[in-house]
């Protein structure tokens, strides 16, 4: 509340009434509290409103002009209701309605204070009990707020129909539905009565008669609430929505359409019980089908349909299957459209109709062989569709309409080795379209692409592969057969099809090509070598394909089977990923069958959970083989290969039984207490390679920590908390040694002492490496809070570690290293002793014990202070944190001491310790009671200001930051009076004008974007209905880091930039839109072969522009070759040949453009003169050509001595040129090579299209 009314306060001197009236009535407010010694809080400025509202309508009751006023006070009532609490609102309800409600005809003619009032119900309807709502006063208020919903303003009707929407959104307690949404639906029902009464009228002279614009405002009203209406209206309102398309306007029928789509939709627990009448909705839309040319009708009516036909099928299902065929046929009318949107919303409306075959009559389709059944006829309808000349620019939706019968056909009749509906019925579409996609003038291989990945998904590539072959083997190639290497992406997805086909199809077939591969580089065909290459890794790509909860896993993953996976993880890096995908997808897919979620709907050839039990079994019984080789892998790889190395040995160790484990875990430790032992004894520039692969043990070891016993993690435990591995040369070693220890305390299998760990950390703590620091912090952080009260006296030894890791440059380490002051804090504050003759330094003075708090804890903090400017800073950082987070249970005495303290250090000249402080500064106005600061403020605006001029670290932009916030704590006033001298005041002058400058350019754009809404017409009205209730501006997002501290430090909530240049240009943040141009379908020449139009025509349609494409090697074809050496001669005779043939085409249809930018171009000036081009290509051109001749002929005359002034061009490809050397050996006189791209070579020249190269390649 303080922020919106900070920004009315300084518009008492505006030239605006509504904007000063409101500023001088808060102003008076304000000064009648501070007389009266009362609080401004919200209550007292709700109270004070309604006085002055009252008063105000009195003197206008006797005849005085009060209207500023009046719209004054309201507008302040509207922003202060908001934050009134709900009892107060409810105990002033009768004097908010006295003096509001018979406001609202006079307010009719004022916008923006009937826009307040209507903020003011918003609040009120939503304070409101169940008794309240039946007040005559409220009733009537909320009639007069339904009838603003179809006003013609458009900001008025927005605001009403948002409070509309709000109320019927929150019931009173303990109603699920509002009381009010009978009445609302009555009006709606009436409104809507109206507007399908008669013929709408175009006038709006005429207000009594319904107008488009009302119309359409009613169903805009609609749309929202629809689902907060109640269930037995819902079918009365879709009766009036199926009579509005007869009214004859387009943008209205659309609408009606729309949201009748939307209620058909919606769950039925909102009350959506329009089942009952489906059949009338079904018959009262077919009767009354769009024109398929009227683009804006068509796409909501074909919509209707299928969302209707969806739940039809539920209400219905022997009613449906009849309407079925008549549904479908009037929809697939649609899909030959010649506009876009509808033929994607017909696509749409046919996926839902096919997600309504039902068992029965897809049993009646397999059980009749001829084509009587509706399935059959639909199917023959796609197939011969495919071939269509009328279906040709649809070929991307009738794809996707094929795509969703293959989805919907996945139903077996039978058991599970029973083919699918989809393999009886449209395996004959699916092979059409597999042949479609390998012709070459297909345009459409996207979109076959996705029907072809739904048949492998439903098929599987046994079945798919029979009526697809690939025939990628040289044998194939020699028949004439098609190759469909294209198949081997689409096996990576989960389809159907047992893991023994892929072992006895694909590994066969990858182990020839693999052949064909080793053969290819050894007679030095590389390219060849390498398609084979790309072929096996397609092939392997899909053996997770067939890992998804196979049914056949105990028969297929036999031994040999297991040793190819392994021999390929070893030996064959490129197929190493896509084999460690297989065996992980094999246990995840086992574990998810075996434990299904709640409500998951199983896949039709989903396992059961006894034969996932029984597939986990098998993994379980090759477990510890599979870990072995994993683990030889992973030491074998780079650090950054072995992510999905270490993702699969979790997995297979989480199917893994105890005593494997404990196996492998013995292996693993074996492995490293050997490394550690050779790596301790070997030389200092061996020991890295052997500390690596110590390293590489501990990084298993982290992977098997979840899966270990107690017993075993206690062992692990006190293994890494010994001096070698804490305290050895090899930082990885540290480092994985602490993150160890660590994930052992949070799995909490293991019990620790934890001040004798702690005290054994601190032992080790002199050897500690750089990059083991965050995961030291990490443990630490954990240990703290287990420490007993009477072992307080360990955390002092811990807070310098843990202030310096404040500033650490990583920024994880800083993180960890505030977690572990914040553990420190936390602990100290639950109490406890310490004994101060155990801490290190004091046990010599005979300091008695004291008691653990938090201020004690702070004061040993504090400490660092006295010490280097560096630990002076991080005690800094750390004093702002534990602030921050404990400023509640800070006192206020220790508050002020921490303040005055760290204000002194603000006249440092170390520029790391200011910086700190800053931070502080700024984290003390945002966080700290004002009363704290406030007597301060003399030392610190001096302070401050002080550092306002330095540009170092953006000490400049950080204090002015800071005033920004100071002043919207403290005011202008009492911020400036403690500026001292004038010359430092000028900062805090400056910043006020920047700050109201900005203001003043904001409220400029959003005045423009008022005047621009009000000019919104009719046509953009109905353009836009679907988002009438947007919001017209969203407010700006502040980025935010996560972390509320780092967002008070180093956040900014500056409303000014750090630029002091105030007048750059805004740049407009409206992107003009291309406009896209849809052309229509054509036939793409194709060398003069005959077409034909019957059959085949997809591949021969094109829906492109008819520009020329550039085509590969085109640029090249233009010039000879020379038959011995091969390489291309560029003739200029030739190119003159190619290019005055091609130049014809240039003049038909650019006469304008020829007059503007051509070498005749000319131009009329104002009174109708011509005046022509000065610098043309034609003058340049001949000025050249002349130049050239005289210079020819002084030269070649006797005593030439003149040299040519001109400045002649660089020469093509100069920049690739030898600088020092003669040039290149030329034979027959050409260039043995060309320094200029084919592309800039074959480029027209002048208007005769006469090259500008010569034969020898240059200019």
């Amino acid at each position: 509340m303080e922020e919106a009314l900070a920004k009315i306060r300084p518009h008492t001197s505006s030239a605006l009434s509504h904007q000063k009236t409101p500023a001088v009535l808060l102003i008076a407010l304000e000064s009648t509290f501070k007389e009266q010694h009362t609080d401004a809080s919200p209550t007292a400025y709700f109270a004070a409103l309604l006085t002055t509202l009252d008063g105000t309508l009195q003197k206008q009751k006797q005849g005085a002009d009060e209207s500023e006023v009046l719209h004054a006070v309201l507008y302040l009532l509207a922003l202060i209701s908001p934050f009134v609490a709900v009892p107060v609102v409810r105990a002033n309800l009768n004097t908010v309605l006295l003096l509001t409600g018979p406001l609202f005809p006079h307010l009719k003619d004022h916008a923006p204070a009937l826009r307040s009032q209507l903020s003011i119900y918003h609040v009120i309807f939503q304070s409101l009990d169940r008794s309240q709502l039946e007040i005559q006063g409220i009733r009537q208020t909320f009639a007069s707020i339904l009838q603003l919903c179809i006003d013609p303003r458009p900001k008025v009707r927005k605001k009403a129909a948002d409070v509309i929407k709000d109320v019927l959104s929150t019931p009173p307690a303990p109603l699920s539905r509002h009381p009010y949404s009978e009445r609302v639906a009555e009006w709606i029902k009436s409104a809507l009565s109206d507007v399908g009464a008669g013929p709408l009228s175009k006038s709006k002279a005429k207000a009594s008669e319904a107008s488009p614009e009302t119309a359409l405002h009613i169903v805009a009203f609609v749309r929202p609430i629809i689902a907060k209406l109640p269930a037995s209206s819902i079918p009365a309102i879709a009766n009036l929505l199926l009579a509005l398309p007869r009214l004859g306007h387009s943008y209205l029928s659309q609408s009606s359409y729309s949201i009748l789509s939307e209620l058909f939709v919606l769950p039925s627990e909102d009350g959506t019980h329009v089942g009952d009448r489906l059949s009338d909705v079904l018959t009262v839309v077919l009767a009354s089908p769009p024109s398929k040319s009227d683009t804006i009708l068509s796409p909501a009516w074909v919509q209707v349909l299928g969302n209707a036909f969806s739940v039809y099928r539920a209400s219905d299902s022997s009613a449906h299957a009849i309407e079925l065929a008549n549904v479908w046929k009037t929809v697939w009318s649609f899909l030959d459209s010649s506009d876009a949107t509808t033929r994607k919303a017909a696509a749409q409306s046919l996926d839902m109709l096919c997600r309504s075959f039902t068992p029965a009559l897809i049993s009646s389709a397999l059980q009749d062989n001829a084509s009587n059944s509706t399935l059959r006829k639909i199917i023959a309808q796609a197939s011969k569709a495919l071939d269509s000349l009328a279906y040709a620019r649809a070929m991307p939706e009738l794809l996707s309409v094929i795509s969703s019968m293959i989805t919907n056909l996945r139903y077996r009749p039978g058991s599970r080795a029973s083919p699918t509906v989809a393999e009886s019925l449209l395996l004959h579409i699916i092979e059409h379209v597999g042949k479609l996609r390998a012709q070459k003038g297909f345009e459409y291989k996207e979109a076959a692409d996705v029907t072809l990945a739904t048949a492998m998904r439903v098929l599987g590539p046994q079945v798919l592969l029979q009526v697809l072959p690939l025939n990628l083997e040289p044998s194939d190639r020699e028949t004439g057969r098609e190759p469909r290497a294209y198949l081997l992406p689409l096996l990576t997805q989960p389809h159907p099809s047992p893991l023994s086909h892929f072992v006895s199809y694909f590994v066969p077939l990858s182990e020839r090509m693999f052949d064909f591969q080793s053969t290819a580089e050894a007679e030095g065909r590389q390219s060849e070598a390498k398609v084979w290459s790309v072929l096996v890794a397609q092939i392997w790509s899909g053996f997770v394909g067939y890992c998804h909860a196979p049914q056949d896993l105990k028969e297929a993953m036999t031994s040999s089977f297991s040793q190819l996976l392994s021999q390929l993880l070893y030996g064959q890096p490129e197929l190493r990923p896509a084999v460690l995908k297989g065996l992980k997808a094999l246990v995840e897919t086992n574990v998810a069958a075996q434990t299904p979620k709640e409500g998951d709907i199983p896949e039709p050839d989903a396992l059961t959970v006894v034969e996932a039990a029984a597939n986990i079994a098998v993994l379980r019984a090759q477990a510890e083989s599979w870990l072995a080789v994993f683990f030889n892998v992973f030491g074998s790889v780079g650090r950054n290969s072995r992510g999905m190395i270490g993702d699969v040995i979790s997995v297979w160790a989480s199917v893994s039984g105890d005593e494997e484990i404990t196996r492998a875990y013995i292996k693993v430790v074996e492995l490293f207490k050997n490394n550690m032992t050779l790596a301790a004894k070997a030389p200092s520039h061996g020991g890295q390679d052997l500390g690596s692969v110590a390293a590489t043990t501990q990084d298993i070891l982290i992977l098997l920590l979840p899966y270990l016993s107690s017993p075993d993690a206690t062992a692990l435990f006190s293994l890494c908390l010994g001096p070698q591995v804490l305290s050895g040369k090899d930082n990885g070693v540290q480092k994985r040694g602490y993150k160890i220890l660590t994930k052992l305390v949070e799995s909490g299998k293991v019990v620790i002492d934890a001040e004798a760990v702690v005290r054994k950390l601190d032992e080790l703590s002199d050897g500690l490496a750089p990059a083991a620091k965050k995961d030291r912090f990490n443990l630490l952080s954990l240990l703290v809070p287990s420490l007993p009260s009477t072992a307080m006296h360990m955390i002092p030894s811990l807070i310098p570690e843990a202030v310096l890791g404040t500033k650490e440059p990583s920024e994880k380490a800083r993180t960890a290293a505030f977690e572990l002051v914040l553990a420190m804090g936390k602990k100290m504050s639950e109490g406890g002793i310490v004994k101060r003759n155990l801490i290190d330094g004091m046990d010599e003075d005979g300091a008695s014990d004291t008691a653990a708090n938090l201020e004690e804890f702070l004061t040993m903090v504090a400490g660092g202070l006295a010490a280097s400017p560096h630990m002076i800073s991080a005690t800094v950082t750390a004093i702002s944190r534990l602030v921050f987070e404990f400023k509640d249970l800070i006192s206020v005495k220790m508050h002020t001491e921490i303040f005055t303290t760290l204000l002194v250090f603000l006249t440092s000249a170390n520029r790391e310790i200011v910086k700190s402080i800053l931070g502080f500064v700024k984290l003390a106005i945002h966080t700290l009671p004002t009363d704290i600061i406030q007597p301060h403020l003399k030392d610190l605006v001096p302070g401050l200001l002080g550092w306002s001029h330095d540009h170092k670290n953006h000490f400049k932009a950080k204090v002015r930051h800071i005033f920004e916030r100071m002043l919207r704590r403290f005011g202008w006033d009492e911020v400036y009076s403690c500026a001292g001298e004038e010359e430092a005041a000028k900062v805090l002058v400056n910043i006020k004008k920047r700050k109201e400058r900005a203001k003043r350019k904001k409220n400029a754009r959003a005045e423009e974007g008022d005047d621009d809404e009000n000019e919104v017409s009719s046509k953009t009205l109905n353009n836009t209905l679907g988002h009438a209730n947007m919001e017209l501006q969203a407010p700006m997002n502040r980025a935010v880091t996560g972390d509320a501290f780092e967002d008070v430090l180093y956040g900014s909530e500056s409303e000014l930039g750090d630029s002091d240049d105030d007048e750059a240009p805004a740049q407009s943040n409206k992107q003009q839109k291309k406009k896209q141009v849809e052309h229509g379908a054509r036939l793409r020449l194709d060398d003069d072969e005959p077409i034909d139009l019957l059959a085949g025509a997809a591949s021969r349609i094109t829906n492109k522009n008819s520009d020329r494409r550039r085509k590969p090697g085109q640029d090249a074809s233009r010039f000879k070759t020379d038959e011995d050496s091969g390489k291309m001669i560029i003739d200029n005779d030739q190119d003159s040949d190619v290019d005055a043939r091609s130049s014809i085409a240039d003049v038909e249809g650019t006469a304008y453009r020829e007059s503007m930018t051509s070498v005749d171009g000319f131009t009329r000036g104002p009174n109708g003169r011509v005046k022509f081009h000065k610098d043309t290509k034609k003058r340049r051109r001949e000025e050249l050509e002349a130049e050239d001749v005289e210079m020819a002929d002084v030269e070649t005359g006797p005593g030439a001595t003149k040299k040519n002034k001109r400045k002649t061009e660089p020469k093509l490809g100069h920049e690739f040129k030898a600088k020092r050397a003669g040039g290149d050996v030329k034979k027959k006189g050409i260039d043995p090579y060309a320094y200029i791209s084919l592309s800039q070579a074959s480029k027209k020249g002048g208007r005769g299209g006469r090259s500008n190269l010569s034969i020898t390649g240059k200019k």
